[in-house]
């Protein structure tokens, strides 16, 4: 019986296992990937240390959660785990269910899918664009840029959305789906650093420091994370930003106005920072708040509340000015005024409408024979681990069904 003959487009994380499923479960594999080697991505996740999964996922973690609730099942943290294990791979899980390897090297993942491509006989082709994928009768045919072209049975699309574009994730996957007549939900930047409104930037500039944030829309918290911040001069980052900059740029680019809340003082009362105040009513406003808060805060939320001079006594402020100093510890926004790009950005959300694929076997509902997984869908989830497992689950459900 001739076996299935499937082509891989995308050596990617979710390209890599579907391979990998395919060929173990019988069929014949070929990976297409435009760079020189497979899994670039790879080695930049989890700031070189490679988060691969979270023991945690859930659906609610994702967007899209009807559809991606199959696929977290069958093939769940625990299977990746377990998969990643068998190839050598000892999981370590630190705080909040985040999964890395024991040797700390997201390269360990790359080096096992190396060993394990080349037991199986997986060819790859590298340094290889592709164009175009036409379907003839049962069959397609896939058209590369310098000219070659492949024919085969069935195609994975695995080619990444348009976060990280150095690592070769340019949203050409998108066009390709078109052509085959796909619905693109239009992508943006997720999991990105956040541009912030605010005079006092350039001051803030390079204070890293553990806050409450909350976004901010209609004066209603929709989002509320805690965890470390980091300031640049164009607004804002750290894990905590990156938690919330999804739905902050989904508003935004829907032109709402939206604003980061932080909140410096958590361990206090109101009352309590007044008390402070009260009983250092002789010394300079400056100094008075030397010990709650972060020292380079101090001169900025002293001129967010209309203090002209920072060593101006806090028996000489006025009534509205000591209420909106307290305030600002309580409450600090920020306008929010976009993101950074792709370039950096940690994932991509939009990309294939997921109302065209089938969520138990990934494959398409348009173009029987066309499967497609990863980052190039409509699926995105929370940072930390959540969108490499939404790689793994999609990836295993195309390998395993388009070699059936």
């Amino acid at each position: 019986m001739k076996k299935t003959n499937i082509f891989v487009i995308g050596g990617g994380a979710s390209g890599i296992l579907a391979a990998i499923v395919a060929k173990r479960n019988g069929a014949e594999v070929t990976v297409i990937e435009r760079n020189s080697r497979i899994g670039k991505k790879i080695l930049v996740t989890g700031n070189g240390r490679c988060n691969y999964t979270n023991a945690l996922s859930s659906v609610s973690d994702y967007n899209n959660q009807e559809f991606v609730e199959y696929g977290l099942k069958a093939f769940s943290p625990e299977n990746t785990m377990s998969f990643f294990n068998d190839l050598g791979i000892v999981p370590k899980v630190e705080n909040e269910g985040k999964a890395y390897p024991l040797s700390e090297q997201a390269s360990s993942i790359i080096d096992v899918f190396l060993y394990e491509l080349n037991r199986l006989h997986i060819e790859v082709v590298s340094d290889a664009y592709v164009i175009n994928i036409i379907k003839r009768n049962q069959n397609f045919q896939i058209f590369l840029k310098d000219g070659r072209s492949f024919d085969c049975d069935k195609v994975i699309l695995a080619t990444g959305g348009k976060a990280l574009a150095t690592t070769g994730s340019d949203g050409s996957g998108y066009e390709l789906a078109k052509k085959l007549g796909h619905k693109i939900v239009e992508p943006f930047p997720a999991l990105v650093k956040l541009k912030l409104e605010s005079p006092h930037l350039k001051h803030l500039q390079g204070i890293k420091m553990p806050a409450i944030v909350e976004l901010i829309h209609n004066n209603e918290v929709l989002q509320k994370e805690e965890g470390d911040i980091l300031f640049g001069n164009y607004g804002i980052s750290g894990p905590t930003i990156l938690q919330i900059s999804r739905l902050a740029n989904e508003l935004y680019i829907k032109g709402e106005q939206v604003y980061i809340k932080i909140i410096l003082v958590s361990s206090m009362t109101k009352q309590e920072v007044y008390n402070r105040f009260f009983m250092s009513k002789d010394k300079p406003v400056d100094f008075s708040l030397v010990g709650m808060i972060n020292k380079r805060y101090i001169s900025a939320i002293i001129k967010e509340a209309k203090i002209e001079k920072q060593n101006t006594l806090v028996r000489d402020l006025t009534d509205k000015q000591l209420n909106k100093l307290v305030s600002l510890l309580f409450d600090w926004r920020f306008l929010v005024t976009g993101t950074k790009g792709f370039s950096d950005a940690q994932v991509t959300a939009g990309g294939i409408s997921v109302s065209e694929i089938n969520s138990e076997t990934m494959e398409s509902k348009k173009v029987p024979g066309f499967y497609i997984t990863g980052e190039v869908m409509d699926i995105d989830g929370r940072c930390g681990g959540y969108n490499l497992q939404w790689a793994w689950s999609s990836g295993y459900l195309a390998g395993m069904n388009a070699s059936n």
